[in-house]
Order: C-alpha cells, then structure tokens, then sequence
C-alpha cells in the first residue's frame, strides 16, 4: 500500500490494523503489513507485545526489515535489536525503551520540565536513575516528583536499591517474583546492573496467558503459531505430519488387536470391552498428563520431585483402576452371563486385573511422557497426547486379550 493509499484508506481499516494483527501468527502478521509502507509497520509493530512485535519483525526479509528499522525512533530501534539477542519466553524480548532516564544530580524541577516533554510522546510511569557508568542505582515516582522541594537533587529522593529483573529471566520465574508487587513497570538490567530496558507487568501476563493457550494445542500437534486466521494450505502443513504419525501409531495399537485376533474370534464379548478398558486408561493418563504439564508451566516440577510426580500418579492410576474396574467386572460378568458364557466369573476378573494394570501404567506414562520430551529438549506439550494414546491402548488392549488368551483360549 503506499503512501497515498494509505491516506486514503479509511480510518477504521487503519486503526484496526494492530488488532488483525494480533489475532495471526508471526508469519501471517508479517505477510499482512507487506503491504502497508515502512512507517506504518514500524507504527503497528510498536503498538503491540514487544515480544509478538519482534517474532513478526523476524519474518521479513532482511530489506524490508532495514527499511522498518530505519524509520523506526532510534530508542525504539536499538530496543529491537538488544531484544533480538534474547531467547523466546524470556524477559528481554518483551522490553521497551526506558521512557525517563535521569542522573542523581539532576534536581526535581529539572526532572519535571524533562517528563513533561516525554510524556508529550510516551507514557512515562517511573524515572530511572543511572549513573556514568548506566547503572541503575534508583527510581524516582511520579509522586515523589510532586511533593519533593524543587531545588532537591534525584539523588536525595530516589528509591535506593530499587527491584530490578533481569534481560535473560524465564517469563515465568520473574512472573513468580513480581507476583506480590504488582509494580506497572519494571525496569531490566544486565549482569553488571546496567539499565537495557523496561518491561510491563501486563505484557508479562499477557505472553504467559498465551503460552499457556498454545499448550492444549501443542499436545495434538497443532503448531504454536497457528491461528484462526492462519490460511487452510499452511494449518495443512503444520497438523498433517502430526496425523501421519498418529496414523503410525494407531497401526501399533491395531497390530495389538490382531495379534489375539484367534482368542477375539473365540471370545466375542471381549471386543465390547476393548473401547471401554481403551477410554478408562486414556483418561486416566490424560489427567496425569495434565497435572505434570501444568507443575511445568508454573515450576513447580523443580529437580528431583520427578520420581515423587511418577509414583504419586502410579499409585493414582492403580486406586483408581481397582474402583473403575470393579464397575467394569461387574459389567462384563452380567453380559457374559446373558450370553450363556460358562467364563463370565473369570471374564469379569481378567476385566478388573487388566483395568488395575492398564491404568496404572496410563498414569505413570502421563507422567513419564512430559518428562521425556523435557530430557529430550523438546517442548513436552509437544504432541504429548499423541504418544499418550498410543501408550495407553498398546497397554490396555495388550494386557487384556494377553489374559483373557493366557487363561481361556
């Protein structure tokens, strides 16, 4: 769109642009504003999530994106560039230019003239104060401004010390830090203390609120990046090599079933019960795959608890299987005897012994499965519940025609 366009172009569409954006994924967002000139771009990308900002700004080619850097303000500018050095899920690509940067040695009528010219283009919450070196040594309140004497220096009236995260922090850990201040803004520091940015409480909250979103997704192998605006061909791409590898899956779990084809053919009923003893284990391990994936989210999965999170859903699995699988022995006794089966007794109690143990195997692999993909270094959302499945009904369906031959046919 050029220049002229752009001016023409009503003001809704305008406006409503930061808004589309954020409802794309980095690549989509980025195809979107090719469109628009550079100092448009540059204008959307710094209405938005300093981090979605820099995961769009990531996709263009690299003429495109000198020419949004150069038209981009220079504070701006240099904030996308230390951002870039910065991983994913960290604090530093969520940060903005410090907005008030002042000395010790200023005084207080200095400090106002100065936040009254910077709030003429910025929001301005809190004044840092750096020395020399551009370390931060304090932080000046709005308030304290207001009732401080005029001739005071920055340095008599400054917070001394103040909270500070760091650049390369987990979103997540500073989350747990900040989460009794409730502070607007924070200002971020490097190793030697050196003021590099400022990042808002909201935007933190805001990009944790995502992740977490993202996470039901991820465990059936919908990419992160996909959105309700992603185009057909490209959601195509990202879930069908998850549904092809489900499909391999799904052959291990029917090889299961026709290696005991003989007995399933001799024993009808236990066909009934495959999807129930199937869907029993299946729930049974989702649920602990959901607890070790939200203990991971919110760290409470620190080293060493994960042989405790393995056996407590261990022994979950097994409680909870001698319970469902009386209800199912019962179940499968009554309609084996209305079949006339002279086994119905020993049925029901190969249906209770292979709930027990599918069960318990369900929920140590909720467990084990997340931790995996951890050790592994993949993300452990990551087509989790793919894997669970097929864990789950090789388990059930094995242990329970692996009976029901050992013991009948």
């Amino acid at each position: 769109m050029s220049e002229e366009a752009l001016e023409s172009a009503p003001a809704s569409e305008v406006e409503n642009l930061p808004r589309r954006v954020l409802t794309m994924g980095p690549r989509e967002a980025s195809e979107l504003l090719e469109m628009e000139p550079a100092t448009r771009i540059a204008e959307v990308l710094q209405s938005i999530n300093p981090a979605a900002a820099q995961d769009i700004l990531d996709e263009f080619d690299p003429q495109t994106r000198s020419a949004i850097l150069a038209v981009t303000p220079k504070a701006q500018r240099e904030q996308w560039i230390r951002n870039e050095a910065f991983e994913e899920g960290t604090v530093g690509r969520l940060m903005e230019p410090p907005t008030a940067i002042v000395s010790p040695e200023m005084s207080v009528r200095q400090a106002i003239d100065r936040v009254r010219e910077l709030v003429k283009k910025a929001f301005v919450t809190y004044g840092f104060v750096i020395g020399r070196d551009r370390k931060l040594i304090g932080v000046i309140t709005m308030r304290d401004l207001l009732l401080s004497a005029h001739d005071a220096p920055l340095g008599e009236i400054m917070i001394r010390n103040p909270f500070a995260l760091r650049g390369e922090m987990d979103i997540l850990d500073a989350m747990k830090l900040v989460v009794n201040l409730h502070y607007p803004v924070y200002p971020v520091i490097d190793a030697e203390g050196k003021l590099i940015g400022q990042v808002r409480g909201q935007m933190m909250f805001e990009a944790q609120a995502i992740e977490i979103s993202a996470q039901a997704g991820t465990m059936v192998g919908v990419d992160r990046e996909e959105r309700l605006a992603t185009p057909w061909p490209r959601s195509l791409k990202f879930r069908h090599p998850w549904l092809q590898l489900n499909l391999l899956t799904a052959f291990l779990a029917a090889a299961v079933v026709g290696f005991f084809q003989d007995t399933i053919d001799q024993i009808v009923v236990l066909a009934v019960f495959l999807p129930v003893l199937a869907g029993q284990s299946g729930n049974t391990g989702c649920q602990a795959l959901a607890v070790a994936l939200r203990g991971m989210t919110l760290g409470e999965l620190g080293s060493g608890r994960e042989r405790a999170l393995v056996m407590k859903e261990g022994l979950l699995g097994l409680l909870n299987g001698a319970l469902v699988g009386l209800s199912a022995s019962v179940g499968m006794y009554l309609v084996a005897r209305s079949q006339n089966n002279p086994s119905a007794f020993v049925l029901a109690m190969i249906v209770f012994a292979a709930m027990v143990a599918s069960c318990m195997i369900s929920g140590i692999s909720g467990a084990l499965i997340p931790l995996s993909l951890r050790r592994l270094g993949a993300d452990p959302a990551t087509a989790s519940s793919i894997f669970l499945t097929t864990a789950t009904d090789v388990a059930s369906m094995g242990i329970f025609l692996g009976l029901a031959t050992l013991l009948l046919a």
